[in-house]
Order: C-alpha cells, then structure tokens, then sequence
C-alpha cells in the first residue's frame, strides 16, 4: 500500500525543517508529522461529528512525550510506561493551547482535540517549536474551522546577539531566553525568563523573532494553498434575535450596578441576584432557550469594554495605571525557617519557604532531561479562595503553569550552591484570589526567601496588566493590575515580573489577534512603574535576607574529599558513614560524585563533629609528618597505633626508642596515647617512628 506521502521543506535557522502529510492517522480530520533536525513530531487534529449543549467552546490540547523518543526507558521500577504528564510536559501544552485557543471561532460548540505525540528527540532542538508549527499546520489543512496560521520560535540573547531556536549548548550564560506566538501581524503568546532584562531589550529582540516567524507563517500558507480542505459549515451557538433583545432589554439598566463595585464579594453578590432575577423573568415570559449564561456573560464583556474605552471607567473605579491598596509582612509563624504574606486588593500569597539538605532535591526524570532540582516553587489554589466548594487534591494544569512562571521569576535570583549550599522549596497558598494570584506568589515568595535568610540578589515583584480593545485593535487602553472582571472581560493578560533593575519573566495570553511590538513596550513600560511601586512595599516589609538561617533550619557544612576516598567514607553498605551520622547526632551526610561532601545537622556542633571525622577519615598523611594516637595492638615485632579516621600506623620495635628494646611492653602497653613521626608509606601502610622524635616531643 502506498501512504501517498506529500513533503514540505524549507531551511529555518540553519537547520532543515520538513513536514509531511501521508495516509497515517488518516482517520483524524488531519494529521501532520513535522521535523526539525532530528526532533520529530505527530500532530493529529480531530472535531467531533455533532454538537453539545455547552455554553463554551470545547477545545483540549494533549503533548504526549514518549520515552522512547529519546532511547530510554524509564519510568516506576514496576511499571515501565508514561504515566501522568511531567510537568514540562503539561507546559508545552498549555502554550501550545494558548497560542492556538484565540484564533477559533468561540461559539463552535463541537469538540476539537489536538494531539502532539513526540516521536523522537535529538537533545539539540526542542520540541516546542516544531510542535506548535505542526499543531498550526495540520489545522490549516484540516476542515476544522480555524482563523491561522501560527507559528513560535525559541530566542535568547547572549552577548548582545539575538539567536533564534538556538541549540542547547547556546542557552548558557545569557541575558534572557524566551518563546513567543505569533499571527501575521501580531504578537499572541509569550513565555519569558530573564536576568534582569531591559524592557526596550525584550521588545526589540520580539520585533527581530517576528520578521522570522513570518516565513514560517508563509511556508504553512503554501501548504495550505496546494492541499488544504474547505472548512466544515459548523453551526455557530446563536440565540434567537427576538429572544436576545428581550433578555438585553432586562439586562440593560441591572449590570452596571451590579459590576461596578468595589469588591469582589459585593460584585458576586450583586450579579447572582441579577441573575435570578434574569432566571423569574424568563420563566414568567415562558422563554426556554439555551446559551442564556453565555448570553449573560456576552453582555458583561461588552459592558466592561465600552465604559474602559469610552470613559476610562473600570469596574473598581481605579484609574487605567492604579495598583490596588498593599499589603506586606514577614515571619507570621516561628517554627517555619521563612514566611510572607502579600495583600495586592482581594488577592493574598501566603508563601512559606523550607531549607533542607542538599539529598532533598528533587529527581527529574523525564523524556527531555534527566536531572536535579534544588530550587522549588508549589502553587495551591484552594477552592476557597474563590469562596467556593470544591475537590481538593494533586495539582491541576493551572496550579502547575502558575507555579513555573512564579519560579521562572525568581530562579535567576537564587544564589548558586557553592554559595548557598541549601535545597530551597517555597509553597504559595493561595488564600484568596481576585486577580493574578501567580505575581501576588512571586512577591510573597521573594518577601519569604529573605526572611529565610537566603541570599537573594535583589527582592522581586510581579504584576499583571490587562488590555481593552475596541473593534478595532488599533484603539486601546492598557490596565495596571487586572483584577477578575478585567481579566476574565478584557483582551489580554500579560504578566511581567522582575527587580528594580529588570524583568525576570513574563508571560503573555490574549483573547484577541495579538498585540504589535509597539503596544508591548508600552506595557512593559506601564508595568515597569507598577513593579517597582510594589517593590517600594515589599522593602519596606523587608529590606534584604536575614544574616542568618532559622534557628529550626538545619546547619549544612562542606568539605571537598578526592572522589576516590568516597568509597572509604561510605563504607561497605554504608557502615562508616551511618557510624558518623549516629556517633556525630548530623542529620544527612550527601556525597557527590565530584567528592563535594554536605553535612546536614540541627546544629554547628554535630556538624563540626561529623566534618572533623570525615576530615580524619580522608586525611592525606605525608612523611615526616608528626602524629598522634592510642595504641591498639601489640605485636612481637611493634605495636599498632590508631592515628584516627580508622587509620592505623605501625611501629616497629627498633623505631620505640634509641638503644636495643628486648619487648615491646618494656617501652609502650595497649593503651598509651603516644606521638610519633611518620617514616615510610607504601601500599597504604604507614610506618611509624618515636625515636625520631626529640626526646620532648615524644612525651608532649
């Protein structure tokens, strides 16, 4: 059987790109295999043949990774297989999911799945790019209603250069890196980290990636133009005119009152009673139609645009750049090593930051990286913090995409290990949410590694900023600090994190087309003000890390032994080091492969204590040097000192003194703490002499 496979190439930053179409999954409404050097990706896009009675548009996007897309195979001892996604995994599909979701036709109520099934990794190129470039290719050429293309690339700048989809090798030592989403003329998607970056930096970095995206656009129109499929004539959800206008007439003079509050419990309040209201009206009129919520929520939108675009006017009665009244304060609770609350308005970050030894981190283990983690960020979000009932339990999608960018924003801040030789997890609490709880948890969590005495470079800050669009989105208003009705209403969310020298993060989705590069910088220049407001909060709370840890925090201590003495302080089984963790009262003792040693213990003492018997243990003796001991033998022929660390040295009969010695026991018993000189070495025996000593020095 032939597959009548169709290829597609082109040649993009250096590295050859191809994209074919073939027989396989041919039962999805399209199916497109990309590559990108040697990564190789399935993306397979399927509609539902009917619709559902749904008051949203029913989209899911699934990255599956696939160890054997990298030759392994790992996974539980017991169950060789993928289990639940890792969380890069989850990542790349909600960027993936964000870049895509704005370009449908959101009264579509058929479901669409799209599945990105990695199929082989080569370690230098990620498969985020191809994956993202295949998703909006294989929806271009399918019926699925779609208003694309899209298409990302990875950038970072390093030494001054912008490098587009750069190899691994060239993510090292640089001033950002970053992926960004884009239509024709706009920006749709950005996920950035940076170290302290300029705004106008990031913004002209943008302007370059786009001009190259654009061939990847034109490529995915080409293909498109030669095989694409007519579009499926899908039934839009739409109500009745009549019945609209009669429910918009109810509405009419009842929203505004009801948004327009100053908090968000009132405003709740206020709108579930318009709509029970709204609910008695359609029973008494006889009016049964679907898609009234939807309607209901339609009607909001356009409320909350007309009077941001008209009069300035957002629902909290602040102006366009104003941030919501703060809060700040540090070490709530004694017994945790650091603790911080941050008030932005309704929503509060509690976040909590725990210091343990170094074995603490965190093993990761997944298709693209095998690795450990030393610094980490968890994000909960609690039902109640919405003031709602709900399932309680493992983190969802939207706690781990919160949780990395909070991290991304602090991890170029934390000191290195040589530096902090600590394993640092921060746990944000969400205790109460009315907008962007995720830079509410990047304040909280700067405030709290400092009250736990880590060395931070510099305290940092997030906020979120909101876009209002009219019809056109050459007419806008840009908002400081969304808050829920901004966020869920308005045309865009960008989250922007950093110090008072620069930008460490963002992250950008939007509702609409996209945004040019120039309502970008204006954003991040609106943002920039807003952060360091926040940080003027934040310092006053707490100005930089405590000198020192909690006293509930455990001491960890280093030394450097060669990697071949790492045997001897081990032991067989681990009998020599769980003797000096029993005998010293240390916690942990963590040994690296390049013979870094990390003493954990609850206090200096049993630290010292364990490090001084480590240090005896792979002491380098020399000879000529002097040492010191019980003797722990006698021979016919000597007598065996222990010199500490285990060690033992030997001396022999004609070495105990000057002159004839006819026993042993006439000049030394079991016993004796004797000092002697070290005068031979060979094959790690160690040959010991007191008569080389000084009369003085043997007795000292």
């Amino acid at each position: 059987m032939e597959l009548n496979k169709k290829e597609f190439r082109m040649e993009f930053a250096g590295k050859p790109l191809k994209l074919s179409i073939s027989k396989m999954a041919e039962q999805a409404n399209a199916a497109v295999i990309g590559q990108y050097g040697d990564t190789t990706v399935l993306v397979t896009a399927v509609m539902g043949k009917t619709d559902r009675s749904l008051d949203y548009f029913p989209l899911t996007v699934d990255y599956e990774e696939k160890f054997y897309a990298a030759g392994k195979i790992i996974g539980s001892r017991f169950v060789r297989r993928e289990g639940r996604p890792s969380e890069n995994a989850v990542l790349s599909g909600r960027m993936i999911d964000r870049t895509i979701r704005p370009l449908f036709d959101h009264r579509i109520r058929r479901d669409v799945q799209i599945v990105i099934t990695v199929l082989s990794y080569d370690e230098q190129n990620d498969p985020d790019f191809i994956s993202l470039l295949t998703a909006s290719t294989a929806l271009m050429i399918s019926d699925i209603p779609w208003n694309g293309p899209v298409a990302g690339v990875r950038l970072v700048k390093k030494n001054g250069e912008v490098i587009v989809n750069p190899g691994n090798g060239e993510a090292e030592d640089i001033s950002f890196e970053a992926f960004i989403g884009t239509t024709e003329k706009r920006i749709n998607m950005i996920e950035l980290m940076g170290y302290e970056v300029k705004e106008n930096e990031v913004a002209d970095a943008f302007e370059k990636a786009h001009e190259e995206i654009k061939k990847l656009l034109q490529f995915q129109k080409d293909i498109a133009a030669k095989i694409g499929k007519p579009k499926a004539d899908v039934a839009m959800a739409e109500m009745d005119p009549e019945i609209k206008s009669k429910i918009r007439n109810f509405l009419k003079d009842k929203l505004e009152d009801a948004v327009y509050q100053t908090d968000k419990t009132s405003r709740n309040v206020n709108l579930d009673q318009v709509r029970n209201e709204l609910n008695e009206y359609l029973v008494q009129e006889n009016i049964v139609v679907p898609g009234v919520d939807n309607l209901f929520e339609t009607e909001i939108d356009d409320l909350v645009h007309k009077n941001i675009s008209e009069k300035n006017l957002r629902p909290d009665g602040r102006k366009l750049d104003e941030v919501r009244d703060l809060h700040a304060e540090v070490g709530l609770f004694e017994r945790l090593h650091g603790s911080a609350l941050f008030i932005r308005g309704g929503t509060q970050a509690l976040a909590v930051t725990t210091l343990a030894a170094p074995g603490s981190e965190q093993m990761i283990e997944t298709m693209e990286i095998s690795t450990k983690r030393r610094f980490m960020l968890h994000y909960n979000f609690p039902p109640f913090a919405t003031g709602e009932v709900g399932r309680m339990g493992a983190p969802g999608r939207r706690e781990i995409g919160h949780g990395a960018l909070a991290e991304k924003a602090l991890r170029p801040l934390i000191p290195t290990q040589e530096e902090f030789p600590y394993t640092i997890r921060i746990v944000s609490e969400i205790l109460a949410s009315n907008g962007s709880s995720s830079m509410a948890t990047v304040c909280a969590s700067s405030m709290s590694l400092m009250d736990a005495g880590v060395p931070i470079k510099k305290p940092a800050a997030g906020i979120a900023m909101g876009l209002i669009t009219e019809n056109s989105t050459d007419k806008y208003k840009i908002l400081t600090d969304i808050q829920g009705p901004e966020d869920h209403y308005g045309d865009m969310d960008c989250k922007v994190a950093g110090t008072e020298e620069g930008i460490t993060a963002i992250q950008m989705d939007v509702k609409i087309e996209g945004i040019t590069v120039r309502m970008f910088s204006e954003i991040l220049e609106q943002a920039k003000k807003a952060r360091l407001h926040i940080l003027e909060t934040i310092t006053k709370a707490i100005a930089k890390p405590r000198e020192n840890v909690s006293k509930y925090a455990p001491v960890i201590l280093t030394l450097e032994i060669r990697p071949d003495q790492i045997g001897e302080v081990i032991g067989s089984g681990g009998k020599v080091i769980n003797s000096i963790i029993s005998t010293s009262g240390a916690t942990t003792i963590d040994i690296e492969q390049d013979g870094k040693v990390y003493v954990a213990a609850p206090d200096m003492q049993k630290a010292q204590q364990a490090i001084h018997a480590i240090q005896s243990l792979t002491k380098e003796f020399q000879i000529g040097e002097i040492v010191e001991g019980t003797v722990i033998k006698i021979l016919e022929f000597g007598a065996i000192v222990d010199i500490g660390g285990g060690r033992e040295g030997m001396i022999h009969v004609s070495e105990l003194k000057e002159g004839f010695v006819k026993k042993v026991e006439d000049v030394v018993k079991v016993g004796d703490f004797v000092r002697a000189k070290i005068i031979k070495m060979e094959n790690g025996r160690i040959g010991l002499s007191m008569k080389a000593l000084k009369p003085e020095a043997v007795n000292k």
